[in-house]
């Protein structure tokens, strides 16, 4: 009976998404389109140098051979991640940084009409897409990303909370992104301030307002 209500929850409740919660594996490139011609001129003229920086501050955890990232994980093995710049839904990986508080490798994922951020736990190497930098609240037990862009259109805050090998989402709320930009700050560990311009006349106040995370866990929207 207990596991007839189990699968039927499921089926009500198609929001609670444990595969995507459970992250991704690294996989190889498969090829399908022309070779982006912004990733053969700048990636070892601009892209790796610069990256060789970043990845020097975290030898020999992290290394880079051609058009492949290589992070350690737990157990002695290693993360491959391959770029794969071909066609509309290319996407290459250039390492930013280690994020000690996550226990992830943050890996900016550039493409030729996207952006996205990797993170790549180091205890499983799993693999999840966010799309804005992780930034984290005083009590490093979630933190928060902002998504906000014309191209693609994106207009969204989630906020994480890390629990074992899971990312799950906590909370998301819409951002007003297809006319003011919008960024986001931590006052408190349960209180967020989101402060937005008017793309058209950067002069102007655009919406402002505050999240806070009541007693019951759920996040509420204050102000206009």
């Amino acid at each position: 009976m207990i596991a007839r209500l189990v699968c039927l929850a499921a089926l009500l409740f198609p929001g609670i998404a444990l595969a995507q919660n459970a992250g991704v594996e690294a996989k190889a490139c498969t090829p399908s389109g022309a070779l982006d011609p912004a990733y053969e001129r700048d990636s070892g003229t601009i892209d790796w140098p610069e990256e060789a920086q970043r990845l020097r501050a975290d030898v020999p955890s992290v290394s880079r051979q051609g058009d492949r990232l290589w992070l350690a994980i737990d157990g002695g093995t290693a993360v491959e991640l391959q770029d794969c710049p071909y066609g509309d839904a290319g996407y290459q990986y250039l390492y930013e940084r280690y994020d000690d508080p996550g226990r992830f490798y943050v890996v900016r994922t550039p493409g030729p009409d996207d952006f996205a951020w990797t993170l790549v736990m180091k205890r499983t190497g799993r693999l999840f897409t966010v799309h804005g930098a992780p930034v984290w609240a005083s009590d490093k037990t979630r933190f928060l990303t902002v998504a906000c862009s014309l191209q693609p259109a994106r207009g969204t805050l989630s906020i994480f909370a890390p629990s074992g090998d899971a990312l799950p989402t906590e909370a998301e709320f819409e951002l007003p992104c297809a006319t003011e930009s919008c960024s986001a700050r931590w006052d408190f560990q349960s209180w967020i301030s989101i402060a937005c311009t008017p793309r058209d006349d950067t002069a102007k106040k655009g919406q402002e307002f505050v999240l806070m995370r009541g007693n019951d866990g759920k996040w509420n929207r204050f102000g206009r």
